[in-house]
């Protein structure tokens, strides 16, 4: 959103800040009642995005400067759709972390701020950040987006399941998951697929943004290099047949 649209203008310096419960949401919701959300992984793609947020509006390309993709947590969507492969730890998704020295090129949309509830569930594992996207010739908008990020185990088991074993085992320890927040794992391949190719539909700088500035859990080996060595032949394979749309990029 262009300068103005926020009724409570927030200070950039005060940026980041974590959204900890639905009410925090609130220092981000526009005057026409909307949130921003901004799109790294999957959400790069607009038919994607529009699969989860039918009503979202304003899709577009932006930036966001001070982070990091990384593969290094255990998704349990990829069990229940039956694409992970815990055999060879292929079961990682992406999040972002803060990393002064990188820039992504992300997407940003609006949605209700009715849509806050589903969001929050939808994305349980993840720590809420309000970050400011700029515009690809770098003007910052001035209505914050929420940003999925790292959590931890510890603060996801407190915070998120509110200490509760059995909430954790019905999210993830029915699936075998002992830990969520991994080093250790690899990107699952359709998903990865899926990432990449959306990047690629998006732009041309949007794809060698994402090869080269999206990493393996050891945060050395980039995309680009991953799937030039062991990760060679992941974007030939096609999706199953059920989930073929979804991750068909």
């Amino acid at each position: 959103m262009p300068i103005g649209d926020s009724p409570t203008p927030l200070r950039q310096s005060s940026l980041p800040f974590e959204l900890k419960d639905k009410s925090d949401f609130d220092q981000i919701v526009s005057s026409d009642e909307l949130v921003s959300v901004c799109g790294f992984g999957s959400l790069l793609s607009e038919r994607s995005a529009r699969s989860t947020f039918p009503d979202l509006i304003n899709f577009r390309i932006a930036k966001l400067n001070g982070f990091r993709r990384v593969f290094a947590h255990a998704a349990p969507i990829f069990f229940e759709r039956g694409i992970a492969k815990p055999e060879t730890k292929e079961i990682s998704s992406l999040s972002v972390e803060p990393c002064e020295s990188e820039t992504l090129i992300v997407t940003t949309f609006e949605i209700q701020k009715s849509e806050i509830p589903a969001f929050i569930e939808r994305e349980h594992e993840f720590r809420f950040l309000a970050v400011i996207p700029e515009t690809l010739n770098g003007l910052f908008y001035t209505t914050p987006a929420v940003l999925c990020a790292r959590y931890s185990d510890e603060e996801y088991f407190l915070n998120r399941c509110k200490g509760s074993e059995d909430i954790l085992f019905q999210r993830y320890g029915k699936y075998g998951i002992t830990k969520i927040w991994m080093d250790d794992i690899l990107p699952c391949r359709a998903y990865l697929r899926h990432c990449v190719l959306a990047a690629k539909n998006l732009s041309d700088m949007a794809y060698d943004n994402f090869l080269d500035h999206t990493f393996l859990g050891d945060r050395t080996t980039t995309i680009r290099e991953y799937l030039a060595t062991s990760g060679s032949g992941i974007m030939e394979e096609e999706p199953p047949e059920d989930v073929k749309h979804r991750y068909g990029g």
